[in-house]
């Protein structure tokens, strides 16, 4: 991966060009800074009529420096972050405070206890499987959430990272999150890595300072993106951030819940304090800032399943905000993007789902009633002949207690919507019949 380039620095570009500040502040009315390009991409384009690429960045930068705000954060050589609340942000915020806290559409319907049993494990198990993808995990989304809604253990490293994460999901929903402490982060990080490390002692620890610091390397070229900090600054660079995620630390200006949460994500991905499974902790924070701030609905969301799917975007985001002056709006406004494209994604599948169970309600030949859990299990089953299923896979999958499962399960067959076949060791196993249409005499087109 190529680094991308340095911009220019005001003042060394006035030494060389007195008029390069004239020209940019009586350019900036022709300045459209709604992309918030880095100069990297900006070089590249044709600029507004009448100036130069440097000029446009001079315009560019000098509005700006007008609304960045410097954060309590500094980089490896003492440097500050900063971040600016420009009109895409807002407009990004608005959205996003709308889906997940004010309008009332499909996405609310996940607030009922009905629904959030359905879902939640899906998200969770979603956001397991691609954020453990992401740091190399290679697996089929098909195994691995077979094996997690099956309760089966581990066979592989592979699996082994998805299951971890999954369980680090649940533990954050599970976490008081009245206050974030480093031993929390600590704890997390060693969910996430159990049984993963070359050295089990890197579990659950930060990097010492006797320890060779981890670089962010590119996994093509071995090319170097990113050196943290020195480790004997990790101890506190981490109760700092935790602080800052409490509302400890006084800044300047009101900072948006959700800017605080991505914050978060950056930080702990910069500091990089562990030897492995920093970008899972990161991403895990993350979602702590959302639920802590009230943000509910963040649990249902898969933020790293729009992340997998332009990875090179996402380290760029990183990028661009180390090489310009450590700009972290970069890195907000993609992350921003991000939690939009999940939303959608949520909310897709949510009308997706909604219209399967009211197919199936509405074509029931005999009548008979059956709960939300069935109902979304015989979905399922009309779409997956063959499949198998087992008490522990519905309890999992609907988060509720085995007799219930139990219960469920024995009802579909004794109605002839399910066989029971011989048992897996002790387990119980319950298919889905190929005329299983046939069965509730409803049309599967």
């Amino acid at each position: 991966m190529t680094i991308p380039q340095v911009p220019p620095r005001l003042a060394d570009v006035a030494r060389v060009d007195p008029g390069a500040f004239d020209r940019a502040f009586k350019s900036r009315a022709l300045v459209d800074d709604l992309r918030y390009l880095h100069w990297d991409d900006l070089r590249h384009r044709p600029p507004p009529e009448g100036l130069s690429s440097q000029d446009w960045w001079f315009a560019l930068k000098i509005r700006r420096m007008g609304v960045l705000r410097t954060l309590p954060f500094n980089d490896r050589r003492g440097q500050p972050f900063q971040f600016g609340m420009t009109d895409c942000i807002v407009e990004l915020l608005h959205r996003i405070d709308m889906a997940l806290g004010g309008r009332r559409d499909v996405l609310h319907t996940l607030a009922t206890d009905e629904m959030r049993d359905r879902y939640l494990v899906s998200g969770l198990i979603e956001e397991a499987i691609t954020s453990s993808q992401m740091e190399g995990a290679s697996t089929t989304r098909q195994i691995a959430s077979k094996m997690l809604r099956s309760g089966r253990p581990p066979r592989t490293r592979s699996e082994q990272m998805i299951a971890n994460n999954y369980r680090a999901m649940e533990f954050i929903r599970r976490q008081d999150r009245e206050s974030l402490t480093p031993s929390v982060v600590c704890e997390l990080q060693r969910i996430l890595t159990q049984h993963t490390l070359d050295d089990p002692e890197d579990a659950g620890r930060l990097q010492r300072a006797q320890d060779a610091r981890v670089n962010v390397v590119d996994n093509l070229d071995g090319t170097i993106l990113h050196t943290p900090p020195d480790a004997v600054e990790l101890p506190a660079r981490l109760q700092r951030l935790c602080d800052f995620a409490n509302g400890r630390i006084e800044h300047k200006g009101y900072l948006h819940p959700v800017v605080r949460a991505i914050l978060l994500h950056f930080m702990l991905a910069y500091d990089h304090p562990f030897a492995d499974g920093n970008g899972r902790t990161a991403r895990a924070l993350f979602y702590w800032g959302m639920l802590n701030q009230g943000y509910e609905l963040a649990e249902f969301l898969s933020i790293s399943r729009v992340l997998k799917l332009a990875q090179g975007q996402y380290k760029l985001a990183f990028l661009h905000t180390e090489t310009d002056e450590n700009d972290t709006t970069y890195f907000v406004i993609h992350q921003l993007r991000a939690v939009e494209k999940a939303i959608k994604a949520l909310r897709a599948y949510l009308d997706k789902k909604t219209r399967q169970i009211a197919k199936l309600d509405s074509q029931m030949r005999d009548g008979q009633r059956l709960n939300h859990r069935q109902r979304a299990l015989l979905a399922h089953a009309l779409r997956h002949p063959g499949f198998q299923y087992t008490i522990e896979s519905h309890r999992v999958s609907h988060a509720v207690a085995f007799a219930t499962a139990r219960a469920d399960l024995i009802d579909l067959v004794d109605k002839g919507y399910l066989d029971e076949v011989a048992r897996s060791g002790r387990a119980r196993i319950f298919v889905s019949p190929g005329n299983l249409g046939d069965r509730l005499g409803i049309s599967t087109d």
